[in-house]
């Protein structure tokens, strides 16, 4: 089987056409990471990414641009709490329109607390911020899924020390209660699994997850909505305990972004599988030069096109848009 896929990942990189550019060129922060992005009503492009020093530093707060035809605009400070920093930001639409962007602040991710803004127009104007309810963390990195049927399915994590596992937190009434179901392990791996990347599969979901000491991203499955997870299995794409982030196309096929790498984050791969993540082919190779490309994110866009940011060199935040044929 491994021989198989990475046979698979050898071939030519299938027809796509491929838009690169930075979300900024200049910024007030020398540092970056962590890009979130999601695509607006109107069809402009929202990303965000936390920014400062360094990462864990003080100063680093939450940053956003907005793309329109005109370019992205300069990013806006978003989230900033005193003498603490901010990470992994997140951007959400739910079913009722609303706009969720999804941080955490704390001086570690062992110590973080979940927090949130609201936008009812499209993310040009927001509402205070917010703590998540005791208990709830949030999105830890990657967007939630959103049910046909108005659920919101989040994956969420906890990194204890030396103890790493993934959850769940689920709403039915967009986004104003949540409900905790987890965790979700790596069996005999207590350094386990964090970050989910929820996807729909035939009757199903299917998540995949950083690992940590493994060497290859780990997969779980759900039939009952998200409540209840499989053991966490290992796929055979290599990893580098880095993160990761999966979309589903309109026609049911997969696309994945990763380190394609076991130590360090290059390079950095655009992943496609038309059998719900059992076997993949190599669509983009987004970047493999020295340097560090990380953190992805991805979305589909209504027309079917991927949008996807990643940390560039931690310098800056780079847009990518895939149209695959």
């Amino acid at each position: 089987m491994r021989i198989l896929l990475f046979l698979l990942l050898a071939l030519p990189a299938m027809s796509q056409q491929v838009v690169k550019e930075f979300v900024y060129e200049t910024a007030p922060f020398p540092q970056c990471h962590a890009s979130t992005i999601l695509e607006t009503e109107n069809g402009d492009m929202l990303a965000a990414w936390f920014g400062g020093t360094k990462e864990k530093a003080p100063d680093v707060a939450i940053w956003m641009s907005r793309r329109t035809a005109d370019g992205w605009s300069a990013p806006q400070e978003m989230a900033r709490h005193k003498d603490m920093p901010t990470w992994n930001p997140v951007l959400f639409r739910s079913a009722d329109g609303v706009t969720w962007l999804y941080y955490k602040y704390g001086p570690s991710p062992r110590e973080w607390t979940g927090a949130y803004r609201r936008s009812e127009d499209d993310g040009r104007t927001w509402s205070e911020w917010r703590p998540m309810p005791a208990g709830l963390l949030g999105p830890v990195k990657n967007k939630p899924l959103l049910l046909p049927d108005g659920t919101i399915v989040s994956g969420t994590s906890v990194e204890s020390y030396e103890a790493w596992a993934g959850w769940t937190e689920i709403s039915h009434d967009q986004g104003r209660t949540w409900a905790r179901f987890g965790p979700i392990t790596l069996p005999d791996e207590p350094q386990g699994v964090i970050q989910p990347t929820i996807v729909p599969i035939r009757g199903g979901l299917r998540m995949f997850l950083r690992t940590r000491n493994v060497g290859r991203i780990g997969y779980s499955d759900s039939f009952d909505g998200g409540e209840t997870w499989s053991p966490v299995w290992r796929t055979e794409l290599p990893h580098n305990n880095s993160g990761i982030d999966a979309t589903a196309l309109p026609d049911g096929r997969l696309a994945l972004v990763y380190n394609h790498t076991e130590t360090g984050r290059t390079p950095l791969y655009l992943g496609i599988s038309d059998d719900e993540g059992k076997s993949w082919k190599t669509a983009v190779v987004l970047e493999d030069q020295p340097g560090e490309y990380s953190y992805p994110a991805i979305v589909t866009g209504r027309d079917g096109s991927l949008h996807i940011t990643y940390t560039w060199k931690r310098e800056k935040v780079r847009y990518v848009r895939v149209k695959l044929d």
